[in-house]
């Protein structure tokens, strides 16, 4: 291995060790631990762990051709204790900063669609809703009103019509009622044969 290899190789151990570091503090921002599972914690923390350590050895392959040397993980420790003396803080601080970003970023959004889409289509379902129960209770009030309307205008023929009967003689009466009588029993009966015909016809 050639001294600019070498070189090469330490400059990316460091870098990673500072990746190291920022990636296990943005990875314990987000876990939460306290609040997660002690199954959650283990299979995360693996997958984190197995992930940095491709990410390493696929750095090191650009670099080195994956040799591994003692210097390595020495290099890879002084870039994480870099980070943690240097640019922890600093971090952090844009950490927070960006989730609070990303955060009132996304309230935003929501609130935006909320109101450019969401609260117009509640309106008009609400103005649509509204007009229909006005239109029913408009359709009601005209057909109670046609109602007294058509009662009121056969008031007269019922009067009429009980005055006539009043002064049919009684002889004649049980002749009438017996028709009418008789004519409901046909129309009953013709009732009954079409809608036995109906359901012979369904089967």
């Amino acid at each position: 291995m050639s001294l600019t290899t070498q070189l090469a190789t330490m400059l990316a151990m460091i870098g990673m060790g500072s990746w190291i570091g920022a990636a296990l503090d943005t990875y314990s921002r987000f876990l939460q631990r306290p609040k997660r599972a002690h199954w959650v914690v283990f299979i995360n923390d693996i997958l984190f762990w197995g992930v940095h350590g491709l990410i390493i050895f696929y750095v090191l392959l650009l670099v080195n051709e994956g040799e591994l040397r003692f210097y390595i993980f020495l290099a890879i420790l002084c870039g994480y204790a870099a980070y943690q003396s240097l640019f922890r803080r600093i971090y952090l601080k844009m950490l927070e900063w960006t989730i609070r970003f990303v955060t009132a970023l996304y309230r935003f959004f929501v609130r935006t669609c909320y109101y450019v889409i969401v609260r117009p289509i509640q309106w008009l379902f609400q103005s649509l809703l509204a007009m229909a129960l006005l239109l029913w209770k408009l359709f009601l009030l005209i057909l109670n009103l046609l109602y007294r309307c058509i009662k009121l205008l056969l008031a007269p023929i019922r009067w009429i019509g009980y005055l006539i009967w009043k002064a049919v003689p009684n002889k004649w009466r049980w002749r009438i009622e017996d028709f009418f009588d008789n004519l409901a029993g046909v129309m009953k009966k013709a009732k009954n044969i079409i809608m036995a015909w109906i359901s012979k016809f369904r089967k």
